[in-house]
């Protein structure tokens, strides 16, 4: 349960850095401002299912949440940019973001394969021939 609390919490830092600079900007931006509130209210969600349901699904949607938001910033750096947007890898809120998105990243893919390698197998029932 360790690995889904540190998931949880890292998912909550993206989702208020992601807040931070939506109300500082970002929500003007074409495409990026909407997806930015999408990233907030997704990381709410999942962070309260990471403590509240027992189940793998939960840590997979963290490791979706943190792999996507890092992989679109990392795509908003490049030269092409992403939706017309470009960034750059500076300021403290960026690199907040990034780490917490790693974080939530690795602790939910421990979590993930803890509860997979952990979780019983089913039983099949035969059926003996008449």
């Amino acid at each position: 349960m360790t690995a889904r609390i540190i998931a949880a919490l890292a998912v909550l830092v993206s989702a208020y850095v992601h807040l931070y600079e939506w109300l500082n900007g970002m929500r003007h931006v074409h495409v990026i401002g909407p997806l930015f509130v999408v990233n907030i209210v997704a990381g709410v969600v999942i962070a309260v299912l990471l403590v509240t349901w027992k189940h793998w699904f939960a840590p997979f949607l963290a490791f979706g949440f943190g792999a996507s938001t890092l992989a679109g910033f990392a795509i908003a750096t490049t030269t092409a940019g992403l939706f017309g947007d470009h960034e750059k890898w500076q300021g403290n809120y960026v690199w907040a973001a990034a780490i917490a998105e790693s974080v939530a990243i690795l602790a939910s893919l421990y979590s993930l394969s803890r509860e997979l390698l952990t979780e019983p197998a089913p039983e099949h029932s035969t059926v003996a021939a008449e």
